[in-house]
């Protein structure tokens, strides 16, 4: 620690002092809860990240977020609490392994034994995690770590099993034969929400059925025409519907039509999905493969005849099932010509179109755009399947989860995510829970040789459960459990659930969820319904998961596009903390991009946009960036420059704080005791200080990360750093002991005052500075002994302080200062040159407050001198300024060069005006506002409203010269 406290240096170097401190936070274990039990709680889980690799910027921004909230609440003297762990992550992480062993050894995972292949995974989630873990402490995050947490653990497992047996001895779990979106990639089902649908340009066939018996349409057809855009599912149809008022064709309700190729007779069926407006008015029926035309069967209790392998390849023979799922056993129904065996949906399709052709039944042929249905993951078709799956009732836990939140016991924020919620849950489907997958929670449940299941904690229970002969030969279900299953649980689960502790009694319900909006259905809300089923209070009520759920936008990159690995244009958070070399960061986004092809564009791009790669900014630069730009439930885009302006910010803290400290240093006996006086600024700026501390709380217990790092950017910068050090500078010069003896007073106590107001969000660089100052201050009771800022109380606002006078007469000091500096600086007076200043105003108060305060005005603005003029008295020729009730009046003459004043600005301002033209022109285009992105149009508006502006400051100016 002493290490670290010796530093100083000239400049701000942030990985000179960032894993130092926090190896120091964390061998002291401050990150852990201070067991008082008697203080309130507060309690935060960590949004598990996926064991896939690494974390990305969303990850670093949430975690951001969530230890701002953590220190804020901890240094507020609650029983905190930051639990931690991470995802297993099912599908996401077997797909990677899978990739990983075939690249590596040509093999896939069918060349292994289940328990093998899962031993290669455990390795990879190991290694996966001990980055993401680095990069977690990195950032900063205060987390107990001897809490961590794997979705996969034992705990969590038995926990896993609990929930599972409970719902199903509650009839709210059950099994059966379904139509469900199915990955033919990874052979196993996903749900609607992992199904990304793209739009596409195709086609809409036109296809002739034949009627049967010698029935004819009302136009005297042997026919009818229906459309479609899936061709090759004919094999599948059941039936042709048509709509009950569909005069063209309700007389053929009951009668039947040969379908081609198959020669099978199916029926003619009156159902309102048949759209009159849409297409022919015929649509073919093939329940095992469209959910809409599932829904039909359902409701005229058709057989489903499914067409497809796993592999989602055509048949040797068809599957036939009854509305319920059980097999039926057909030779009429199953048939499918042997020339389509094995076949991919695509040659299927064009091999029917051409067999329709030849039959003379290929009516026509129309474009049509269609939305087609891919997995997130494999980017593969998505085909609806009929397969045998485990279900949760959600209806039933659904009631409780939309009350809590109508009831506000649950507040989202942003609010419109609340209308979000309610849709979702008003149109809830079970949801389906198994997955086809060898990596992750294996389902609790054993079938007999007759294929009876039984569901329990394990085989042995069943066992003893249901009184089975160790003869009887039981096993174990091959799929596992949806990832989000065991997430769901993560808030109790994670506290020791089931088992009887206090943990659940002191951190449950948790505070706040910070997660994206893209999971509110996938992980929110089914938290909400899980949760409120098995965790009850005191009084057997349900219990919520968290009282609030904050939503946060996506991280995109500078262009608004979304981060991914294909796009490469993924920045790694630790990157931007240590730095990396243009080769380097190259090496890493084409290293393992899934489409070579894009490498070139990826390698200009990159090139361009970090010429000579990313220096290193240090975390508290990276944290303050993501609360500056932390707009409620806005997608975030990421900004280099803003990031750059941000460590600006920590190198002005650094630098001030520096100034303090050899201004203080060995002083503090002369300025801690009661003898002393504040000046002007020093109750200036502890009434700026206060007010700071009361609208940066109110912004952070509001959730607004951005406007709180705003306030703390406006005070320390604008009023800490740049006014009221530099109105210091006076004191130390010019005044008296006593004087001194109270700005050294103020300096340091702000400081200290400041640094812990800023702690939660730049914690590393207020710490080291704060072991510093701690040696000055002369802490009261209310202050924590230990050697950390983190356990110190957090500012508060005290109500009491007041002081108007103070206020007012500053900030007229600082307008005139600004004024002087602002004339200097348009009309380019040299600094040596000292300007000789007049004032005249009407105003008392005025008069009296520049009266005491001239000597200081002079030195700040580094002027001559400046005279109070009655209103009758005569000045040669000036410039004038008016601010508020003031006159200010600046003699020119023998100061500037008239002549060659006006003609620079002159050329000044001829070249704002071709700027001007050049912005209006672009922006008069009709194809750039059409077709350039939103965020660029808004960048050129702002160009152009800034030349403006200073393009009226410099004609002002020039007027103000040629009437000198």
């Amino acid at each position: 620690m002493e290490n670290i406290q010796n530093q100083f240096d000239l400049t701000y170097i942030p990985n000179k002092i960032e894993k130092k401190l926090y190896s120091y936070w964390e061998k002291m274990g401050y990150f852990k809860p201070n067991g008082d039990f008697n203080k309130e709680s507060f309690c935060i889980m960590i949004p598990p990240p996926n064991v896939t690799g690494s974390l990305h910027m969303g990850h670093a921004f949430q975690h951001t977020i969530i230890d701002i909230l953590i220190r804020y609440q901890r240094m507020q003297g609650k029983n905190t609490l930051w639990q931690t762990g991470t995802d297993h992550a099912g599908i996401a992480t077997q797909i990677a392994v899978e990739r990983k062993i075939f690249k590596e050894k040509g093999k896939t995972r069918y060349n292994y034994s289940r328990d093998d292949f899962i031993k290669k995974i455990l390795n990879w989630k190991d290694k996966s995690k001990n980055i993401i873990n680095y990069q977690m402490r990195r950032l900063g995050n205060s987390i107990d770590w001897d809490r961590e947490r794997f979705t996969m653990d034992e705990g969590l497992s038995n926990a896993v099993r609990e929930v599972f047996v409970r719902l199903y001895q509650d009839d709210l779990i059950y099994r059966g034969k379904y139509l469900v979106n199915w990955d033919p990639k990874l052979n196993t089902v996903i749900s609607d929400l992992e199904v990304e649908y793209r739009e596409s340009q195709g086609f809409m066939w036109y296809l002739r059925y034949p009627l049967s018996n010698g029935i004819k349409t009302i136009e005297g057809k042997n026919y009818i025409v229906v459309a479609t855009t899936r061709p090759e599912t004919i094999f599948g149809d059941i039936g042709v519907a048509v709509n009950p008022k569909d005069l063209r064709y309700n007389n053929l309700i009951g009668k039947e039509i040969i379908l081609p190729l198959v020669g099978r007779y199916i029926k003619i069926i009156g159902d309102t999905h048949a759209n009159m407006e849409k297409g022919t008015g015929c649509v073919k029926i093939t329940p095992a493969h469209d959910f809409n035309d599932y829904e039909v069967a359902k409701r005229h209790h058709l057989p489903m005849i499914n067409i497809l392998t796993f592999n989602g390849v055509i048949r040797k023979v068809a599957e036939v099932f009854n509305t319920l799922g059980t097999k039926i056993y057909t030779n009429y129904c199953n048939k499918i010509p042997v020339e389509y065996h094995g076949m991919s949906c695509l040659l299927a399709r064009n091999k029917v179109i051409q067999d329709f052709k030849n039959l003379g039944l290929l009516d026509s042929i129309k474009q049509h755009k269609i939305t087609v249905p891919y997995g997130d993951r494999s980017n593969v078709i998505i085909e609806p399947m009929l397969t045998n799956q485990w279900y949760i009732r959600t209806l039933p836990l659904s009631k409780v989860a939309i009350e809590a939140v109508k009831k506000d016991k649950i507040k989202f924020i942003p609010k419109q995510y609340k209308k979000m919620y309610f849709t979702w849950m008003n149109n809830i489907k079970d949801w389906c829970i198994s997955r086809q997958l060898w990596w992750g929670h294996r389902i609790p449940a054993w079938y007999d040789t007759n294929g009876k299941v039984y569901v329990g904690h394990n085989e042995k229970e069943i066992r003893c459960l249901y009184n089975l002969s160790n003869d009887l030969v039981l096993t174990q279900d091959e799929d596992v459990l949806d990832t989000w299953f065991s997430s769901s649980i993560w808030t109790f689960s994670t506290l020791g659930w089931p088992k009887k502790n206090n943990e659940l009694k002191i951190f449950h319900p948790t505070n706040v969820i910070i997660s994206g909006f893209d999971i509110i259905f996938f992980w929110i809300a089914r938290m909400i319904m899980l949760t409120m089923y098995f965790i009850k209070d005191e009084f057997g009520k349900p219990q919520i998961p968290f009282h609030t759920v904050y939503m946060t936008g996506l991280v995109r990159d500078d262009e608004g596009k979304k981060m991914s690995k294909s796009k490469g244009n993924v920045i790694d958070p630790i990157d931007i903390i240590d730095g990396i070399s243009l080769e380097n960061l190259l090496e890493k986004r084409i290293k393992n991009i899934i489409q070579p092809h894009l490498s070139k564009k990826i390698y200009e791009r990159t090139k361009k946009q970090f010429p000579k790669g990313i220096k290193a900014y240090g975390v508290d630069a990276l944290r303050f960036t993501f609360s500056a730009i932390a707009s409620s439930g806005r997608d975030i885009y990421w900004d280099m420059k803003r990031l750059e302006g941000y460590r600006n910010f920590c190198n002005k803290l650094w630098n001030a704080s520096r100034f303090i400290l050899i201004h203080t240093k060995n002083k503090e006996h002369d300025f801690n005791h009661s003898t002393k006086i504040l000046s002007l600024s020093d109750r200036w700026i502890l009434i700026k200080l206060n007010n700071t501390i009361k609208d940066y709380c109110q912004a952070l217990d509001t959730y607004r990360f951005d406007l709180a790092a705003n306030i703390l950017y406006e005070f320390t910068w604008n009023q800490f750093c740049d006014w009221y050090i530099e109105l210091t500078k006076f004191i130390i010069i010019h005044g008296n002991t006593l004087e001194k003896y109270g700005t050294f007073h103020t300096l340091v106590n702000v400081l200290e005052v400041l640094l812990r107001l800023a702690h939660p969000i730049i914690p590393f660089i207020t710490e080291n500075i704060w072991l510093h100052i701690k040696p000055l201050i002369n802490f009261d009771k209310n202050f924590n002994k230990i050697n950390t800022i983190m356990l110190q109380p957090f500012p508060k606002y005290n109500s009491k302080l007041q002081d108007i006078n103070a206020i007012n007469d500053l900030e007229l000091v600082k307008k005139i200062i600004i004024a002087i500096r602002n004339i200097k600086t348009e009309i380019n007076i040299l600094p040596n040159i000292l300007l000789k200043v007049f004032l005249r105003t009407n105003n008392v108060e005025i008069q009296k407050c520049i009266q005491k305060n001239k000597k200081l005005i002079i030195y700040i603005a580094n002027i001559q001198s400046i005279v109070l003029l009655s209103i009758n008295d005569i000045v040669p020729f000036s410039i004038v300024k008016f601010i508020d009730d003031i006159e200010l009046l600046f003699p020119m003459i023998g100061v500037i060069n008239k002549e060659k004043e006006i003609l620079r600005l002159s050329k000044e301002i001829h070249k704002l005006n071709l700027k001007i033209e050049l912005i209006n022109k672009k922006l008069s285009i009709s194809n750039f506002l059409e077709y350039a992105p939103k965020h660029v149009i808004s960048k050129e508006r702002s160009r152009l409203l800034f030349y403006k502006e200073h393009q009226l400051k410099l004609q002002k100016l020039y007027l103000n010269i040629i009437n000198l």
